[in-house]
């Protein structure tokens, strides 16, 4: 029998207010309007013949609609109910998505090499579904030369074109000129092809695995069979 043995908390014993419904003898009302436990409409019932049916059914009582008049309750398995909702919310904050704006720095005149490995983190930051803002550090004389700031930031947008977009256009701000570029892939989108990635590698290692467990067994069989001429 499941009927709970817990009672609801008085205000005057300064009790917490519980979010949970009311669920078997916790339910206060004269009669409910019933759901079986496939979902089908049982009509208005007395709560000690809802009571009766949760306990033939071995399921619980669940008040799931309260402001109506009279309550609807339903018959389930209230213990198996939590435990998938908490499952369901588990996997949706997994996949969440949080925007997450990436910063990279750069100078006027940069060096080659070290704007190509600039340029690689803005892609890695843009392929995981990031925004990125790019910001270009004047220094002496070269605030009186914007435009180096202003070619340098056009011209990493048109590299990595592919990937994302300008989402705010170059503006000077002091003794720097900041971009923010955004990425094409939303971030849910980067987030499930990441986990397909890291799936596949996962099953490639598994396989090649298998495969060389097969070539060893392979192999003890032809050296069985060596052996077996060399003795005849």
């Amino acid at each position: 029998m499941r009927l709970s043995a817990r009672q609801p908390v008085s205000p005057d014993r300064g009790g917490s207010i519980s979010a949970e419904p009311r669920i078997n003898d916790r339910i206060r009302v004269p009669e409910v309007r019933l759901v079986g436990p496939s979902g089908e409409q049982v009509g208005i019932v007395p709560l000690a013949k809802a009571l009766e049916l949760a306990q033939e059914y071995d399921l619980d009582l669940v008040e799931v609609a309260a402001n109506a008049r009279p309550p609807v309750c339903k018959l389930m398995d209230y213990g198996k109910f939590k435990y998938e909702s908490a499952m369901k919310a588990r996997e949706a904050r997994k996949n969440q998505a949080h925007t997450v704006i990436k910063e990279m720095k750069l100078r006027p005149k940069i060096d080659p090499h070290d704007y190509d490995t600039k340029k690689g983190h803005v892609v890695r930051f843009l392929k995981q579904g990031d925004k990125v803002k790019i910001t270009i550090m004047f220094r002496g004389r070269e605030q009186s030369r914007p435009e180096l700031g202003f070619r340098l930031l056009q011209r990493l947008a048109s590299d990595v074109e592919e990937l994302g977009f300008i989402e705010s256009n170059p503006k000077q701000d002091g003794r720097n000129m900041i971009m923010v570029l955004g990425p094409h892939k939303k971030k849910t989108e980067a987030m499930a092809e990441a986990r397909e990635a890291q799936a596949a590698r996962k099953a490639e290692r598994q396989g090649g695995g298998q495969l060389t467990a097969e070539h060893d067994e392979q192999a003890e069989v032809v050296d069985e069979q060596a052996d077996e001429s060399a003795e005849a």
